[in-house]
């Protein structure tokens, strides 16, 4: 590299910092007199209407991957112009949200009820409920659950068949057996911070302690336990933040992007309707549900006529009718009478899944042992050198530097475990290697005070400031950790020495030759270099997202769950 990158530490200019709150306009849809609040954006807890709904309308909480199921059930629902003896009219809301926002909006008090993808959600929210409020009380009240779909291993099917399917029932130890075996086999599983990533790491757990049901904490501490568990782990391409995500850029990108990745037996079924020709694989050893709970929430204030729209919409829910609807948009309705085989279901082998499995269903442990298990994760998942790559030229002066310091923070802060190692390279008409990729143990609070004093000035040698962070990893020669850079930029590259063709080319060869560097790439506001930061991605296998002054925080804290 012609232009020498080095150790340098900038003078904190002070800046006051701008915390920004994510907005979203949130699409109202009148139909008739009913009100669905609709959204199919990543939302804050803060984004339903500050304005008090009226105290008959009750604002349900729905998880992101089944938007197409609930907003249909509510729609009908709603449809039926369901009344109070008193005339009254029964309404329902909704609003998208993830599992952590849910539970902050539920804490909030602002929305009534929720239906996340699983019920080990409930019981953390209860938990976080009972220490707001000095241990005392419960949040969740009547609850009934109306759909379920267990999580397997999504395959490509070719995939699949290398492995031994149909004719061979696979599980964790085949997963593992070809991970090892072979290097370019990918796949993937979101972190635990997601319902799918939490049971698909616990039924890695329940195998590796050779268990169905009555699972420990001591099963899951034993050491042989965390060697297979830890085993199967070294072989994840990198996480990510939820399964819907996944499948749709799956479906997006076909094998070039994933061999395979866990997911809902649901979204496999959607998936084959997009064209992508995947499998559900049930681990031979078990698998778990999403059972899909709808939850009314005892907020305080809570009216007499939203408890009757709530039960009215439960018993709805529970229906014939839409049990039916929820059997043909692929998920398995929770009235077992419903039968898989009818006419018209749309789970049959030829999209790809069997009504008959899984043959071994495993069992929701207590709370405390799946709170062991997501820390126990932490110390089997697969390590990461990541370096953050950040654009400190003249036209990130004011709000976006201000903001992008902030999501910086984010993604330091939001990483758990000290053993990962992050490093920083700011650009601008020069390239500064501030930070090298050290334990967060050592480095943490180092990158935050570096953080704190980037300044904005020059012009935007991005593709340098890439190269250096990709030579920097590559040196380092860890295949056993996941490599990766996240390289941030608001505008066109103008200042490099290195060519966009010539270094992909290198990154390609690298790869290959290498250490396996993934390139995650945030566009930042309209005049960002979109196409560079796509080429980068595309020849690294990783991913470019669009980021706004609005959302910069909230998507460097996404980032940070694959890592």
């Amino acid at each position: 590299m012609s232009r020498a990158y080095t150790r340098t530490r900038k003078s904190s200019s002070n800046p006051n910092v701008v915390l920004i709150i994510l907005a979203a306009l949130a699409l109202i849809v009148l139909g008739g007199c009913a009100v669905c609040w609709l959204t199919t954006t990543r939302l804050a807890p803060n984004l339903v209407p500050t304005t008090p709904l009226p105290n008959r309308q009750v604002v349900i909480a729905y998880s992101p991957e089944k938007a197409e199921l609930f907003k249909t059930l509510v729609n009908d629902f709603n449809a039926q112009n369901p009344k109070a003896s008193d005339g009254a009219r029964l309404s329902i809301s909704i609003v998208e949200l993830d599992p952590d926002a849910m539970i902050q909006a539920a804490l909030a008090g602002e929305v009534q009820a929720i239906s996340p993808d699983s019920s080990i959600w409930l019981g953390q929210l209860d938990r976080a409920w009972a220490d707001a409020h000095g241990g005392e009380g419960s949040l969740v009240g009547q609850t009934v659950r109306y759909a379920v779909s267990p999580v397997v291993i999504a395959m490509w099917r070719e995939v699949a068949q290398e492995m031994g399917y149909p004719g061979k029932a696979l599980g964790w130890s085949d997963l593992l057996a070809k991970a090892q075996a072979d290097p370019n086999f990918k796949w993937s599983h979101p972190s635990t911070a997601s319902a799918s990533g939490l049971l698909a790491t616990l039924a890695e757990f329940y195998a590796g302690a050779g268990k169905t049901r009555g699972l420990t904490s001591e099963d899951v501490l034993a050491q042989r336990t965390l060697d297979y568990v830890g085993a199967i782990e070294r072989t994840v391409r990198y996480y990510g933040e939820g399964e819907w995500p996944t499948v749709q850029r799956a479906v997006k990108e076909g094998r070039s992007y994933l061999d395979a990745f866990i997911c809902s037996e649901q979204l496999v079924i959607w998936a084959r309707s997009q064209g992508a020709d995947l499998v559900a694989i049930y681990p031979l050893e078990g698998a778990l549900w999403q059972d899909h709970p709808l939850a009314l929430l005892e907020q305080p204030g809570l009216s007499d006529v939203q408890r009757l729209a709530f039960t009215r919409f439960a018993e709805f829910v529970r229906s014939a009718e839409a049990q039916q609807k929820i059997l043909s948009l692929g998920y398995r309705p929770a009235d077992l009478s419903v039968r898989l085989d009818l006419p018209g279901s749309p789970i049959r082998a030829d999209n790809g899944v069997d009504p008959a499995q899984p043959v071994t269903s495993l069992q929701v442990p207590a709370p405390v042992v799946l709170d062991t298990v997501r820390q126990s994760w932490w110390l089997t998942k697969r390590r990461t050198n990541v370096i953050l790559v950040v654009d400190t030229s003249g036209s990130m002066q004011g709000s976006k530097m201000a903001n992008v310091k902030e999501a910086l923070r984010t993604f330091i802060e939001q990483i758990p475990t000290d053993e990962e190692r992050v490093g920083l390279v700011a650009f601008s008409s020069n390239v500064y290697m501030d930070i090298p990729p050290e334990p967060l143990k050592t480095s943490r609070q180092d990158l935050l005070t570096t953080v704190d004093g980037l300044v904005a000035r020059g012009d935007t040698a991005m593709l340098d400031g890439v190269r250096a962070a990709y030579e920097t990893l590559q040196s380092l020669n860890d295949k056993e950790r996941i490599n990766a850079i996240v390289v941030m930029t608001d505008g066109l590259e103008n200042n490099s020495n290195i060519t966009r063709s010539r270094l992909i080319n290198q990154m390609r060869n690298g790869n290959q030759t290498g250490v396996p560097v993934i390139v995650f790439a945030v566009a930042y506001g309209r005049d960002a270099d979109y196409n560079t930061l796509q080429s980068l991605s595309d020849a690294t296998g990783g991913q470019t997202r669009e980021g706004t002054l609005e959302t910069i925080r909230e998507l460097y804290k996404i980032l940070s769950t694959y890592f």
